[in-house]
This record gives structure tokens, C-alpha cells and sequence, in this order.
């Protein structure tokens, strides 16, 4: 499990700042389709990761900040908010304008 852990986190790594994923786009680049959860495991223990993990920018699939009861301070929303993302009632605006696809930015 660690080594898909590893590629989970190679992945998050590459999206771009001000961009955001979801756990699914995540799990069917890396040819797993049906291991999104997996992918949110991983992200809630990615912050002890060097180099550093943009685990922040991984949403669930409606954009929706899922995952924000796992970040340390300063938390998921304010570390977006830091990269000009913008948040209403946990859930990304603009979701469908600001995802960023592994499947279609990366290549294998």
C-alpha cells in the first residue's frame, strides 16, 4: 500500500497551485478506479510528507472540502482561500472551472 500511497502523492503534487482534483480523478488515473477512499486515506496522512503534499487542493467530486476535519491549522478552506480559490458553505466555487483532471494533464 505504500507504494500506491507514494504514486497518490506524486500525483497530488502536480496540481497546480489555484487548481483543485478529486479523490475518483485521482484513483482512475492511477488505474484504480473504485479506490477513491483510499485516495482520501492517504490524503489524511500526507502531512507529515517531504516533499510537501497539496493535499488541500484534493475535493470530492461535487468540489465539496470533505476532508477539511483533517487538516492542521490553518485548515483546508484558509490554505485555499491563500491560493484565490473560493469557498461557499465548504464547497468549492467555480468547481467545474477550476478542476484539474490527472487523467487529461499527466501522462503515465
Amino acid at each position: 500500500m505504500n507504494d500506491f500511497y507514494d504514486m497518490i502523492y506524486e500525483v497530488v503534487r502536480q496540481v497546480p497551485k489555484g487548481r483543485v482534483t478529486s479523490y475518483g480523478a485521482i484513483a482512475k488515473y492511477l488505474g484504480s478506479a473504485q479506490s477513491s477512499r483510499l485516495v482520501g486515506w492517504a490524503m489524511n496522512n500526507s502531512h507529515a510528507q517531504k516533499p510537501l503534499v497539496p493535499a488541500h487542493r484534493v475535493v470530492n467530486r461535487h468540489g465539496h472540502l470533505s476532508g477539511k476535519h483533517h487538516f492542521p491549522p490553518p485548515g483546508m478552506e484558509a490554505l485555499l482561500k491563500k491560493e484565490g480559490i473560493k469557498v461557499k458553505k465548504d464547497t468549492i466555487v467555480n468547481f467545474d472551472k477550476l478542476f484539474w483532471d490527472p487523467a487529461t494533464e499527466l501522462k503515465l
